[in-house]
């Protein structure tokens, strides 16, 4: 009967100390904490271990992230800059060739003045196709009879007191002007009719 479990005058089932398969759980103030084993020791050096290099991870992560944000900003600026500055060379080389150009359209503009640009002739058939370049590369002719005087966009080679006319006005055009895009690459040349005194 030593290892048997016996009724207690309340009537609850107690287990004697040192009965098999059983084990003492103490509980309330006297209780001791476990034991902590290597093993158990050793386990928790590894989470912590786990959870730093979780955090170091992080840390790289959000750097890495930065620095792809920001190599991503400086490839778009440099793309940005690298297109205008083509834009730039673009617009210089068709202002270069259209320069080079422009003494040409004046002798043809002279010529058909004079009457030597006869339809159906080849000459006439040149002068279209070099009318035509000029269109396409964008030069804008200006400057004609009538306009008011502008002094940033006409040069006046003479002026002409005119009775009547109470602004500057263009009188006749010795030379047009050319403008590509926003630059002008020659202003027209002009006689002006001022007021009479």
């Amino acid at each position: 009967m030593t290892d048997k479990n016996f009724e207690t005058p309340d009537g609850d089932d107690e287990v004697r100390p040192g009965a098999e398969g059983s084990e003492a759980q103490a509980s309330g103030p006297d209780a001791q904490e476990p034991e902590l084993t290597v093993d158990d020791i050793l386990g928790a050096e590894q989470n912590v271990d786990a959870a730093a290099e979780d955090a170091t991870l992080a840390d790289l992560e959000s750097a890495l992230l930065a620095d792809l944000k920001r190599l991503q900003a400086e490839y778009a600026n440099y793309r940005r800059r690298t297109e205008e500055q083509r834009e730039v060379e673009i617009e210089r080389a068709k202002g270069t060739v259209a320069k080079d150009l422009l003494p040409v359209l004046d002798d043809l503009d002279r010529a058909q003045k004079h009457g030597d640009l006869v339809a159906g002739s080849a000459f006439t058939a040149i002068a279209e196709k070099m009318r035509t370049m000029a269109d396409r590369l964008g030069l804008v002719v200006y400057g004609e009879a009538g306009e008011a005087f502008d002094p940033q966009q006409h040069e006046a080679i003479f002026q002409q007191p005119t009775p009547g006319v109470t602004e500057a006005t263009i009188l006749e055009v010795v030379e047009v002007g050319y403008r590509l895009g926003s630059t002008e690459l020659r202003p027209a040349k002009v006689v002006v009719a001022v007021p009479a005194e």
